[in-house]
């Protein structure tokens, strides 16, 4: 079964077209080695940084642009899933659409484009589809298989968006989960954006504070330390892992399942924050719209490491997207 999932967040509109189930064909497209009976084959996997939420912390509405740049994004998916001849499609907004008071707009655009309704899930759901993009793939690299040193379950899942992060323990399924407003685009519109560059020590103060007091919460609903094995997701992250990697280029297949130690974590936010604009757009494996958010990304990480007393991360390329298109697989 050929499938289309799209995630739209607060910073990127993405795209997964992918065969899914038994008889999936692992030269089918980008998927990699691997891929077999009962899983994922990439057939075209795409990101584009549309900042759809731009704003909204401060408006508390999607803006203009935004959504115009979100919907010429969709609409170059659109043609993708129509030349691959995808079977069922479904798309997933998140937290800036959440927070948005003209959300219908969006709405009506995504159902003009793809011909379907965008359901803007709530945190739960949002966590409990990333978790199951994100532990699939843990599952062949798990000591009851052929990996013995596999990461343990339970896992802490973590997802840091660009409005949100979601925070999800379990082993086979979610047990629990929750969503709070920490995010890198959200963060950054809050106390960096006019702040200076690099950032002042306060600024910077004034970022940590809004993640304790999220992470607070967290401790306090959310079983984290009950957890064997931090595994992060979302674009702060993957960019952390390739620069503590030092990779010369973005490289999915050497980040996807790769093992970030939590001094390596602390070392590249320290070098991220005390970078300015243009030292951080010179890294290789930074994406130009990442630029301005990472230092808030990574910021995120550091303290979750730090809160949580993990020795490592174990960094995953699949994500909510994933989640998507397995749920298109029933």
């Amino acid at each position: 079964m050929r499938v289309a999932a799209i995630d739209c967040g607060t910073n990127s509109v993405r795209l997964l077209i992918a065969d899914v189930g038994p008889g999936a064909d692992p030269g089918a497209g980008a998927g990699g080695p691997g891929f077999g009976t009962g899983e994922l084959a990439d057939v075209e996997r795409l990101m584009e940084i549309v900042r759809l939420g731009e704003g909204v912390d401060r408006t508390g509405r999607l803006a203009p642009d935004a959504l115009a740049r979100t919907f010429k994004a969709m609409r170059s998916y659109q043609e993708l899933i129509e030349r691959h001849g995808a079977t069922a499609t479904r798309v997933v907004a998140t937290s800036a659409t959440r927070d948005a008071a003209n959300r219908h707009e969006f709405v009506e655009g995504v159902r003009e484009i793809f011909g379907v309704e965008p359901e803007v899930v709530s945190g739960a759901e949002e966590a409990e589809l990333s978790f199951t993009g994100a532990t699939r793939g843990l599952v062949r690299l798990s000591p009851e298989t052929e990996v013995p040193q596999g990461p343990l379950p339970p896992y802490l899942v973590v997802d840091i968006g660009g409005g949100s992060t979601e925070f999800v323990v379990g082993a086979e399924h979610a047990q629990a989960a929750l969503s709070v407003d920490i995010g890198c685009v959200r963060l950054t519109e809050r106390h960096l954006r006019d702040a200076g560059d690099p950032s002042p020590a306060a600024a910077l103060e004034a970022v940590v504070a809004d993640i304790e007091a999220a992470l607070d919460r967290v401790e306090a609903e959310v079983p984290v330390r009950e957890a064997h094995t931090l595994v992060g997701l979302a674009g702060s992250v993957t960019t952390v892992a390739g620069i503590a990697l030092g990779l010369p280029e973005y490289d999915s297949r050497r980040i996807h399942h790769s093992r970030i130690s939590a001094e390596q974590v602390h070392d590249v936010t320290r070098r991220l924050l005390a970078m300015t604009h243009g030292e951080r757009a010179e890294l290789p494996v930074m994406h130009p719209g990442r630029v301005d958010v990472i230092g808030a990304g990574a910021l995120i990480l550091d303290r979750i490491v730090r809160r949580f007393a993990f020795s490592q991360v174990v960094v995953s390329e699949h994500d909510i997207l994933d989640g998507i298109a397995w749920s298109l697989a029933g």
